[in-house]
């Protein structure tokens, strides 16, 4: 008995550990990428839409095979015929036909070959979408992702000034109940710390809402037990930056998606261009049918004088001593449709011309987007070092506050003046810190390095 409990003892030992690890589970940003990347419904929806394309591939490639139909038909006829005595007789007959047929496109223009190609263009552009798709969500989740270090990083620093100011609460107690200081010193002091919770509480509410922003983005169902690990990021001068930014420009040319899209589509209208002016030859179609008939009732023949009653033979033998073939070829020459293929023509020039300006206007932003991320970069670092700079001031006067308030030289209300600017500081250092690190990955995303990378 003491052993079956012992045993159940540490099966729930054991499966409260398991619990209480799982429920400590803390994603990093490359775990988020990768589960963004499986279950985002951009995503998904992009992979349906690169499916679409394999199966328009595939249809085009069924153009080349042959159309191959079979059809049957068995009727009755009911009612006063003339039997094969040659009287009108109430009577039933049934007859079965069948036939086969099929036609193949010898020569149309070279349409379904262009065609075909045109599909196979159309899949690499589709799927160039989904490449595009899944970079967008890894930024997307990214930014969410520092979006929540921030706030966490926040939340401390607004915790590290509550307690600061408890402590100073509890110091100017003892110097009030020394006389050192006037009573309304304290009241100060206590206002600060009830403005203090609530900032810690604003804080708590920032982070819990980033949290949910990001654990939405992720298409998480459990988003309340959603938490990230604290990671660290290197600050330091960034590779990419060791390059001009026109050698950025170059390179991202060469990897960015959204060029390989846009050169895709002009490709595709180039080729619609072809299809279109293929209709303006002749098609030619060759064509093979089959055709076979039984009948179920006597008949008469007229033999030497005599009618003589005939009955059928069995199905299959009529089946096939019925079947009769025919087949060749049909050439159809484009004369005059109302000018629906000149037009198609226009209208396929026009879209390529359209794909042209696009594919030039995707360069044009491609390059404004590069050279204004690079110079956010420098912007974001620049930012960043005066935020640091700042901040260490502000932790000096705040410290010289201290001192001159323990020996009377300030007011309290100067006092808090003091921690408030120090607190915005420290707040600044840490938004200037994201905004850098955020700006250095959208840069060394234009040059190919992957967005997971510290």
């Amino acid at each position: 008995m003491k052993t079956n409990f012992r045993a159940a003892l540490l099966l729930i030992l054991l499966f409260s550990t398991f619990t209480s690890k799982a429920q400590e589970k803390k994603w990093t940003l490359e775990e988020c990428v990768n589960y963004a990347l499986q279950h985002n419904i951009s995503i998904r929806e992009a992979e349906l839409d690169a499916q679409l394309a394999e199966v328009n591939k595939s249809d085009a490639y069924g153009n080349f095979l042959p159309n191959v139909n079979a059809n049957a038909s068995h009727f009755w006829n009911i009612g006063l015929t003339q039997s094969i005595r040659g009287i009108l007789e109430q009577q039933t007959t049934q007859f079965t036909n069948a036939g086969l047929s099929a036609g193949v496109d010898l020569f149309k223009g070279l349409q379904n070959q262009k065609q075909y190609r045109r599909q196979k263009m159309a899949l690499v552009a589709s799927q160039y979408q989904l490449v595009k798709m899944q970079e967008d969500v890894s930024l997307n989740v990214a930014n969410a992702f520092l979006e929540v270090l921030f706030n966490k990083e926040n939340l401390k620093v607004q915790k590290e000034q509550l307690q600061v100011d408890l402590d100073q609460a509890e110091r100017t107690k003892d110097l009030v109940d020394g006389g050192m200081v006037p009573r309304g010193d304290l009241l100060d002091i206590q206002a600060t710390v009830a403005a203090d919770r609530q900032k810690v509480i604003q804080s708590e509410n920032q982070l819990l809402i980033s949290k949910l922003s990001l654990a939405q983005l992720l298409q998480l169902e459990e988003f309340w037990k959603f938490d990230i690990a604290d990671e660290e990021y290197d600050l330091g001068e960034p590779e990419v930056m060791l390059n001009a930014p026109m050698e950025v420009y170059n390179k991202a040319k060469d990897l960015r998606t959204e060029i390989k899209i846009a050169k895709a589509n002009l490709e595709i209208a180039e080729q619609d261009v072809k299809i279109a002016r293929a209709a303006y030859q002749p098609t030619l179609t060759g064509f093979y049918n089959l055709n076979t008939r039984v009948t179920y009732a006597d008949y008469s023949s007229f033999e030497n004088g005599q009618v003589v009653i005939i009955t059928p033979p069995p199905f299959w033998n009529q089946f096939w001593d019925n079947k009769g073939h025919s087949f060749g070829f049909q050439l159809n020459i484009p004369i005059f449709n109302g000018f629906a293929t000149r037009n198609n023509v226009r209208k396929s020039k026009i879209a390529l011309e359209r794909s042209k300006i696009a594919y030039e206007r995707q360069e044009l932003d491609l390059q404004r987007n590069v050279y204004t991320a690079y110079t956010d970069v420098q912007g974001a670092q620049k930012a960043y070092e005066a935020a640091v700079s700042a901040a260490e001031a502000r932790s000096q006067a705040l410290e010289y506050a201290k001192e001159r308030y323990e020996v009377g030289l300030i007011n309290i209300f100067d006092l808090n003046q003091a921690q408030t600017l120090s607190v915005n500081a420290q707040s600044e250092v840490l938004r200037a810190k994201y905004d850098y690190i955020f700006k250095i990955k959208i840069l060394d995303f234009y040059f190919g390095i992957p967005i997971t990378q510290n």
